[in-house]
């Protein structure tokens, strides 16, 4: 851990690709993960340049592919010093009209995943006893609920409470664990909501950039936040 490994899932969009960047600039070496080896983590590792560290190929939803890849990597690299939970989907619906799949399938990436990434990685992350940083990004709707998002809300409020759990059993060990409860933030998946709704329902009168998202990811990895953990904070405009 004499270089400072971050592992981000979900990296090669939105979001994650801005933490990656982001990150990248402050000197932390960033261990990616996708899904699949798209021409979006090929771009974004030349983007990233000698602060790229490694590629992690697997379903943040599988558990034997997640536990695979991340033992393997931290063998050839090393314990990570920080740990990014940024992999999520969305699959909007009345609830009443909410299918199996569209249920189970948002568990399954945005709140299963908190076990299978976590499980590989931490036990190595305690054996450096040096400090570390586990961080997810959820929602305001894990907070206050959403319309046909009951299952997103769901998965998003289960990792807050988890990442609450966890920061309680790591917290003598030196390693902090919080959550940043996005608002509505521009990316991919939001840039199809109107104008008029984000000007009637957001105070701050804008949707957020990924850029502010990925400030207080920076702050939370550094030295000055050891002694903040089991926080949800909440990056919103005054949603909530």
């Amino acid at each position: 851990m004499s270089e400072k490994r971050v592992l981000i899932t979900g990296c090669t969009r939105g979001i994650g690709r801005a933490l990656a960047l982001h990150l990248a600039k402050s000197g932390y070496k960033i261990a990616c993960n996708a899904r699949q080896n798209t021409d979006e983590l090929m771009s974004l590792k030349k983007e990233l340049g000698e602060n790229f560290s490694s590629s992690l190929i697997f379903d943040v939803a599988d558990t034997k592919s997640a536990k695979s890849a991340i033992e393997a990597d931290i063998e050839q690299y090393g314990a990570y010093y920080g740990v990014v939970l940024n992999a999520g989907i969305t699959a909007d619906n009345t609830f009443v009209a909410l299918s199996n799949s569209e249920w189970r399938d948002v568990i399954d990436v945005n709140l299963n995943s908190f076990y299978n990434v976590l499980n590989p990685a931490l036990m190595p992350m305690i054996r450096a006893k040096k400090p570390a940083r586990v961080i997810a990004i959820t929602s305001v709707s894990g907070v206050i609920g959403n319309r046909g998002q009951s299952n997103y809300a769901a998965s998003k409020a289960g990792l807050d409470a988890a990442i609450k759990s966890l920061a309680v059993e790591l917290a003598s060990r030196n390693i902090t664990a919080n959550s940043i409860a996005c608002g509505l933030i521009q990316t991919d998946m939001t840039k199809d909501i109107d104008d008029e709704f984000i000007r009637t329902n957001i105070p701050a009168r804008r949707a957020g950039r990924v850029d502010e998202v990925a400030a207080l990811v920076k702050f939370l990895l550094s030295d000055e936040a050891g002694y903040i953990t089991r926080q949800v904070i909440g990056v919103n405009g005054g949603l909530c």
